[in-house]
């Protein structure tokens, strides 16, 4: 049985989340830039893989299931690997909000699919995915310069006048970029659950056996 394209790409992004993970762990300058050329490769793949499916009407059923699932998993494999990072000062409580919102559509979902209904992305769902992207790259990013700087201390003296004002962006940007994620978040799944709460109300009104 032949694999198509979209779904072969969706594979080699699962495969990424591991190894993406492995070069998160090691703390080295290399390793930082590693990850974040796995990150970007992936979110590629992720943009591509769906373009292609709809294009050439190839859209299956199980990479419908594990397109979602796959990109939750590389969210959440950079989430949890940048609250080990004290350097970043991201706190666990904004990404657990994150990563419980991610559960709870996922959940809803698949209470969607049991019923027949297929659940369309909404625009704010799409607008925090890019958030959550965005950010991610800039903290890579970021983490980078700064495994640069202790590399090389040249480049802190280069800045001059700049120093304190720039070092004090780089500590404390990823606090913010994750904490207005996290609430970007929070809106796009209360306006999903909004939007579909009559299915949530059948499905807890439903006295049928189980």
């Amino acid at each position: 049985m032949r694999i198509n394209l979209p779904n072969r790409l969706t594979l080699l992004r699962l495969a990424m989340v591991p190894a993406f993970m492995v070069f998160m762990v090691y703390d080295h300058f290399w390793t930082r830039v590693a990850a974040l050329v796995i990150f970007i490769a992936a979110s590629i793949t992720d943009w591509y893989d769906g373009r292609v499916a709809r294009k050439t009407g190839t859209v299956t059923v199980i990479g419908t299931f594990l397109d979602p699932l796959v990109d939750k998993m590389l969210i959440a494999a950079a989430l949890v690997g940048f609250v080990e990072f004290r350097e970043l000062h991201i706190s666990s409580w904004m990404v657990v909000l994150i990563i419980s919102r991610e559960f709870l559509i996922t959940g809803l979902r698949s209470l969607a699919a049991t019923r027949g209904i297929v659940l369309a992305a909404e625009k704010a769902g799409k607008f925090k995915t890019t958030s959550q992207i965005t950010a991610i790259v800039t903290i890579l990013i970021i983490m980078i310069i700064n495994s640069a700087m202790q590399k090389w201390p040249v480049l802190i003296q280069s800045l001059g006048s700049w120093h304190d004002n720039f070092l004090r962006a780089l500590d404390w940007t990823p606090y913010w970029l994750v904490f207005w994620t996290a609430i970007l978040t929070l809106i796009s799944g209360y306006l999903y659950i909004s939007n579909y709460r009559k299915l949530l109300w059948d499905e807890l009104s439903d006295e049928s056996p189980r």
